[in-house]
């Protein structure tokens, strides 16, 4: 007689690097694998959706291609010839490799390095407490949020912003720099909802015609880095035709007639010249958001991909300052959460073995400090051993270029600990088989709502694979790395970081499943003042004291005080006439899911979007092989003729590895890594290029 499976409905929160953080239901098979993933209905910010490819989640977890058991380098480097090893055999090497680079160059020599492949506090940011007891060098984030998050706390004080459920009674949602049907779902589920109840207008303001702008009422198509002139052409509208909220402005803002005087030669003309928008758009734009109220601004993570980024989302942000938006329910902004959490970390990370005098390094710039960059090295001595979690730079890192020839190097010692051989792991000379996020414990907040939540472990692992934790514990122990981290489980640090940080108990949270911490509305829509010690909304910026990151970075000198159109981007020019955007996929994230068979069946091989005119001038047909270059490198892939962009724009969608990628050579060839003002980051989207058809599949051009 057939026995029919037990099927548990269990919950979680999805750890993928993605502001939705969705609350998940998620069927567990008899305790041993899992079935079906659901966006769960009990959590009002997921409201029961989530995305395609967690809803699938079955066939990454379970997928025949997970690593399984340590790996020791046979071959040579980036030949992926490996063999089984011990655990033990794995993490003895580890050690004793970092104790030789300590012993000969200094503990700096050693560089952990991570980033998001996990949002959990416990598996990401553990590595750090390893750092830091160690003094190897630190880490500095700068890969993703670092350029919109000043650009945003610049001007109201703080990362924190209207509830994003707002959506759902506004009269009128902007959604400016990001494309949340590829990328926070969510974001449609409320807008859509406003559209339906109450009859909002969704409007999408982008580089390119993208599957948000195609469900959006108003699209607005700008040319790459121009969303400050935009702004400041619609601002100058809301001014000369009365929509500019005078007395919201005396008593929240910090110098609204100065703006005013500022914005007069900032005409729609002006803005239209920039940024490609005609005229008549932008003060129809202009007219709509002054006639509306309740405006909602949901400012995205776009804004971080540029050179001349934080004074766009500044520029941007000002916009419901100047309406009085944020005086109505459905209005004001938001872009990320972050200063709502107040989490203390310090037991996850080891703030207490903190030594102030260790070097930081910046993470985006990991292909020049691999390479003897001295800038990059802050001066001093080379990098020679590294532990890599949660990430795969190989791929995604900027200057690919330099980061392939610093994974190259004979003298550099690698470990890495991922899920999938990735093209990073193939470079390593140890690989140790990493959990998922439903095969460990581990605490998770939403960047883009306001719930905290636990992740607990459903299932085992399969084969050898080890937790985050767990590796950090038995490297702790063979490099004499004291910390009562490393002596606590997972469950211990969760319970002891939310006691510290007045978020009670684990137990408590866990019964709670998705605790909701939104400020109330006044606090929300900063109706008792913004978070300046003055309390008003600067429209002036401070760049030289931004309220997060490290200030000082990148040409912050040249930065203009008020909105405008900074002109600091990587201008096209006669030798390279396109501008590129590096835009995210709908089914990768990152390099995640680049494994799933439906991800890779739905994404296909890597394409660039040219607009038919531009493609016609060069003889290049839909489908043909294309080769893109600048003076970092080239990469190439398919054309495929798209109107839905400006002329001289290109867009190539998702980060494909790059063995997917004709020649073998993927998009980040293109990209730089120049740090940008005023607290650092990478420009992923800003990026002069050149294209050619290829005469060959190698990718050599004609």
């Amino acid at each position: 007689m057939n026995q029919h499976a037990k099927v548990d409905i269990r919950h979680s929160t999805c750890p993928h690097d993605c502001p939705s953080a969705c609350a998940l239901d998620i069927e567990v098979i008899d305790g041993r694998s899992i079935g079906r993933v659901r966006g769960s209905k009990q959590q009002t910010y997921t409201a029961g959706v989530v995305c395609a490819k967690v809803a699938r989640y079955a066939e990454r977890i379970h997928h025949p291609d997970r690593l399984l058991y340590p790996m020791r380098r046979t071959g040579p480097k980036g030949s992926g010839q490996f063999a089984r090893i011990s655990w033990d055999e794995a993490l003895d090497e580890i050690a004793a490799r970092f104790d030789q680079a300590e012993r000969e160059f200094g503990a700096e020599s050693v560089w952990p390095y991570y980033y998001a492949g996990t949002m959990g506090l416990v598996m990401r940011d553990g590595i750090n407490r390893l750092a830091h007891v160690k003094k190897y060098s630190r880490y500095y984030s700068t890969i993703c949020a670092n350029i919109a998050r000043v650009g945003f706390a610049i001007g109201t004080g703080k990362i924190a912003g209207v509830d994003p459920r707002e959506m759902g009674v506004s009269d009128l949602v902007v959604i400016w720099g990001t494309n949340p049907v590829n990328t926070q779902v969510n974001v449609m589920t409320h807008a859509s909802r406003a559209r339906k109840e109450r009859g909002a207008k969704i409007a999408a303001i982008d580089v390119y015609n993208n599957d948000t702008m195609k469900q959006a009422d108003i699209k607005i198509l700008l040319r790459p880095g121009t969303d400050g002139a935009f702004a400041c052409g619609v601002m100058h509208v809301l001014f000369r035709e009365g929509y500019a909220d005078r007395a919201y402005m005396d008593r929240y803002t910090d110098c609204p007639d100065e703006l005013e005087t500022h914005l007069t030669t900032r005409t729609p003309e002006w803005a239209s010249k920039i940024s490609g928008v005609p005229v008549e758009e932008i003060e129809a734009f202009a007219r709509l958001v002054g006639q509306t109220k309740r405006t909602f601004f949901r400012l995205g993570y776009g804004f971080t991909r540029s050179r001349n980024g934080a004074t766009q989302m500044h520029a941007a942000l000002c916009i419901p300052a100047v309406t009085g938006a944020w005086q109505y329910e459905g209005g004001g902004a938001f872009f990320n959460n972050a200063s709502i959490w107040q989490f203390n970390e310090s037991i996850i990370e080891g703030h207490d073995a903190i030594d102030p005098s260790i070097r930081w390094l910046d993470q985006s710039q990991i292909g020049r400090i691999l390479t003897g960059d001295t800038d990059a090295l802050k001066g001093a001595g080379p990098v020679k051993a590294m532990l890599i979690q949660n990430t795969n730079p190989v791929t995604v890192a900027p200057e690919q270029a330099l980061v392939r020839r610093g994974f190259a190097r004979e003298d550099l010692f690698v470990a890495v600990h991922e899920q999938f051989m990735t093209e990073t792991a193939v470079m390593a000379d140890i690989v140790l088989p990493a959990t998922m996020f439903m095969e460990h414990d581990d605490l998770y907040y939403g960047g883009g709502h306001q719930h905290i939540s636990i992740g607990p472990k459903l299932i085992d692992p399969p084969g050898e694979c080890r937790s985050n934790h767990e590796v950090l514990q038995g490297l702790g122990r063979r490099l004499n790395a004291v910390h009562p981290g490393f002596e606590m489980s997972p469950r211990e640090l969760i319970d002891t970081t939310l006691k510290k940080s007045g978020h009670g108990d684990i137990e408590t949270l866990e019964a709670d499943l998705w605790r909701d911490i939104q400020p109330d509305f006044r606090t929300s829509h900063y109706l008792d003042g913004f978070a300046h010690a003055d309390k008003k909304f600067h429209f002036k910026a401070d760049w030289a004291n931004p309220p997060s990151g490290k200030p000082g970075l990148g040409p912050w000198e040249q930065m203009p005080p008020l909105p405008d159109h900074w002109m600091v981007i990587e201008e096209a020019d006669e030798a390279h006439p396109f501008r590129l955007a590096t835009s995210p996929s709908r089914s990768f994230l990152n390099t995640s899911f680049n494994e799933t068979p439906s991800s890779i069946a739905r994404e296909g091989s890597p394409t660039v979007m040219i607009h038919p005119e531009d493609a016609a001038s060069l003889g290049i047909a839909d489908g043909d092989a294309v080769t893109l270059g600048n003076t970092r490198g080239e990469t190439t892939l398919t054309a495929r003729l798209f109107d839905g962009l400006r002329r001289g724009v290109l867009v190539a969608e998702s980060i494909h590895p790059n063995k997917a990628h004709i020649g073998g050579h993927g998009i980040n060839m293109l990209t730089g890594a120049e740090t940008v003002a005023p607290v650092g980051g990478a420009a992923f989207h800003d990026n002069k290029v050149w294209v050619q058809k290829a005469t060959s599949a190698s990718g050599r051009k004609s």
